[in-house]
């Protein structure tokens, strides 16, 4: 009996074994938490007056944990000294220690954007705002808008928007160097902004895109957008600040030896019509070349023949500024002539092959110059040397899906040290108007002329561009499949390029205005679109009183 007893439970172990093997995958849990945490009270309430203390404590009904803290967090007005805020880990009970001095009859709010969660699941407590006053009373005025970026179709996300009070203190190199009165940011993509608890007065309106979040102005970093004239609250006005990266105040920089016959001129700002003078002791048989570098701010400046001096000294001349630069001359290589294409390979045919050349390009023999298309026909291409960038331009007709040899024998480039190119090939090929698309646009309600046309790819480089000065249908042929952009740029001072603005002149940039949505072009397809140009576009922004 005993025996048999002793089985019992060795029969139910080996059946509980086959319902195991039966539910295979892990327990559940229950429902996925998705409920954010609730705060219970703080110490001192939110909305408190008169504050005078150094530490706020609000209690949440769990734990919550603080999720890049320093991208969400906003106080405005901001804070000399950032103050010291918990748990760093998890906790029931959110700390704000404040090290700094608060100033006297003054709202506070502490914007902690999406960075509170709770410990297990993240559940946002979202855009959660602290404020409080030094004063008797919490300042209740607001300030609404939109942000716009001048070249892009949406801005760029996160935009710092800014309020400056405009008082006897106050000036425009304010904004270089100190913080602002208040702040807030940018959410989304349509550049809604909204600046609360702001107390009556007059104020300069700007926003900006930073890189390194110090909320003020770095000309060569930052972008910038501003009301033209100061705003004076209360006003139910809604803004709009359209921001633009400033061409940098002109600079240039000390000369850099580079190699033997070769001296480095680096500049900032706006340089066309930089000019170098020699004012050292050279040689009589002294000559020199110069051109701009093809990607860089930088004048080349290449001189022959090789000089004993220590140094020479240069006066640099631009619109009005006048430099005196010297370069230190050292002991170094002389450079061979290097050329490289710019664009062999796919072409178009209205394409002209562009070679760049590392020294200056003195001549061109077309003479050591063959073009063999597909059938071996010799081809005569016209020649030219583009000065300002040192390079050898080589256009001929070309027709569709060919394929072109280009050879340049030695002696086709010498250059300004009388040197000569080695054997060169380059090979060119056109493709099937079929492997292209065509754009048709119609512009309606063009008020305004003269107006640039452009074509940009999704990295917002342009692609194909018409300068227009009559209302006209605008064709773009010849384009490779793909996403587009459509632009109008409206060109006010009829200099045919795009001008950017100024803060201290308090200069708009030009207005540009896209088309609503994003084209796909696609390969021997046709697009005709209808660019209706409404009352809507970007204009001047919406202002009150002006600057005294």
């Amino acid at each position: 009996m005993k025996s048999r007893l002793l089985y019992i439970p060795i029969l139910l172990l080996f059946s509980l074994s086959f319902v195991e093997c039966a539910k295979k995958g892990s327990p559940s849990g229950g429902e996925r938490d998705t409920i954010p945490p609730v705060i219970v009270r703080s110490v001192p309430e939110n909305y408190t007056t008169n504050f005078d203390g150094d530490e706020i404590s609000i209690y949440f009904d769990e734990y919550i944990k603080l999720k890049d803290l320093q991208k969400n967090l906003i106080i405005s007005p901001p804070l000399e000294y950032p103050p010291n805020i918990t748990p760093l880990s998890t906790s029931k009970t959110l700390r704000i220690q404040i090290d700094d001095t608060l100033k006297e009859n003054t709202t506070y709010s502490i914007n902690f954007g999406q960075s509170i969660v709770d410990n297990n699941e993240e559940n946002p407590f979202e855009y959660y705002k602290y404020v409080f006053s030094t004063g008797s009373y919490i300042d209740s005025l607001k300030v609404k808008g939109r942000a716009q970026d001048a070249l892009l179709p949406s801005p760029e996300i996160p935009t710092t928007v800014m309020l400056y009070e405009v008082d006897e203190a106050f000036n425009d190199t304010l904004v270089f160097s100190e913080k602002p009165t208040y702040i807030t940011t940018t959410k989304d993509s349509t550049g809604i902004f909204e600046i609360t608890n702001v107390k009556e007065g007059k104020y300069l309106l700007m926003a900006l895109k930073e890189n390194n979040n110090d909320y003020t102005f770095q000309p060569v970093n930052d972008k910038i957008g501003f009301a033209e004239k100061f705003i004076t609250l209360p006003s139910d006005s809604s803004y709009t600040l359209t921001l633009f990266k400033e061409t940098p105040e002109y600079f240039i920089a000390r000369p850099k030896h580079e190699t033997k016959n070769h001296i480095l001129f680096g500049y900032e700002g706006d340089a066309d019509s930089l000019q170098l003078e020699l004012t050292s002791q050279v040689p009589a048989d002294f000559e020199y070349r110069t051109y701009r570098d093809n990607e860089k701010d930088t004048l080349h400046y290449w001189f022959k023949p090789a000089i004993e001096n220590d140094s020479l000294v240069f006066l640099a001349r631009n619109k009005g500024f006048l430099d005196t630069l010297n370069v230190r001359i050292k002991d170094l290589y002389s450079d061979s002539l290097r050329i490289s294409s710019l664009n062999a390979g796919t072409v178009l045919p209205k394409d002209t092959l562009k070679l760049l050349a590392n020294t200056p390009i003195e001549s061109i023999n077309a003479e050591n110059i063959t073009v063999l298309d597909t059938d071996s026909i010799n081809i005569s291409p016209k020649i030219a040397i583009n000065k300002k960038y040192n390079i050898a331009q080589l256009f001929f007709p070309k027709d569709v899906e060919q394929t072109y040899q280009v050879q340049l024998l030695p002696g086709a480039i010498t250059d300004f040290y009388e040197a000569t190119n080695d054997t060169l090939n380059y090979t060119l090929r056109t493709k099937a108007v079929s492997d292209y698309g065509t754009l048709n646009i119609t512009l309606e309600n063009l008020n305004q002329l003269p107006v640039i046309i452009q074509l940009v790819d999704s990295k917002f480089n342009v692609t194909l561009e018409e300068y227009i000065t009559e209302q006209k249908p605008v064709l773009f042929e010849n384009i490779n499949p793909g996403k587009y952009y459509v632009r109008i740029i409206y060109d006010e001072n009829e200099n045919g390029i795009w001008d950017t603005g100024n803060f201290l002149t308090r200069q708009q940039p030009e207005r540009i205005l896209y088309y609503p949505t994003q084209l796909e072009v696609r390969a021997n397809w046709s697009l005709n679109e209808t660019f209706i140009l409404t009352e809507n576009d970007p204009g001047p922004v919406e202002t009150l009183d002006d600057p005294e």
